[in-house]
């Protein structure tokens, strides 16, 4: 298998893509484009990324392409098991898919306000209502899950799956963006960035050379 991701210091829909894969133990092979630059519009129409209108992750399987992060999710899930990514208890399973439906589709004002930048840290700024009602939903979420179905595991269900890979770019968005947060939720912050995949794309993206300076700006 193949996936074709944007750069690692940007791109959080690639990163889910990416800790799929690492997830669920499969080998893989990774090609990093870089996005916006002089060359992406003519390379997101090559074959290889215009099944996916041109966006990235997109993931290859023989000749069968997969894109939409959760789309890789459950795709993966259904060559290894679902228990490589979801909870076995049905109450679990359909928290975590819910939640995890919810950030896919979800959550645009703190997009918006917030952009991706694994590898920067900014200082605290006022953030709007709507900022903050999508912060506190997140927190929400995550209280719910962590009390009703973390355990002892210190992930959303226990053990890390696709619930946290699909948060996991929001607990950077909140680490570069300085946002306050309750000390439970900073600390699952710091524990999904530790997670060995986690912060193995971390890592990369600090190390990538390539910079998008509209990514740069606090705003």
């Amino acid at each position: 298998m193949k996936i074709i991701l944007g750069n690692k210091a940007y791109s959080s829909w690639s990163m889910r893509g990416w800790l799929a894969l690492k997830q669920s133990g499969l080998p893989f092979t990774e090609e990093v484009v870089s996005l916006y630059d002089d060359a992406w519009t003519a390379r997101r129409m090559q074959p290889d990324i215009a099944p996916s209108a041109g966006k990235v992750p997109i993931l290859w399987d023989g000749d069968i392409a997969v894109w939409e992060s959760l789309a890789i999710v459950d795709y993966l899930a259904d060559k290894v098991g679902q228990d490589h990514f979801w909870p076995a208890d049905g109450a679990a399973r359909a928290f975590a898919r819910s939640i995890a439906t919810e950030m896919h589709g979800g959550f645009a004002d703190l997009r918006g306000a917030c952009p991706t930048n694994f590898r920067r840290v900014f200082p605290p700024k006022p953030i709007d209502a709507a900022v903050q009602a999508n912060i506190d939903r997140i927190v929400h979420l995550w209280s719910e899950a962590l009390t009703r179905f973390g355990g002892d595991g210190g992930f959303l269900f226990g053990k890390f799956g696709a619930a946290d890979i699909m948060y996991a770019p929001v607990t950077t968005r909140f680490t570069t963006y300085s946002l306050p947060l309750p000390q439970f939720a900073l600390d699952y912050c710091r524990r999904v960035q530790a997670q060995p995949f986690v912060k193995e794309w971390l890592d990369a993206a600090h190390k990538e050379e390539w910079v998008i300076e509209k990514f740069e700006q606090q705003g």
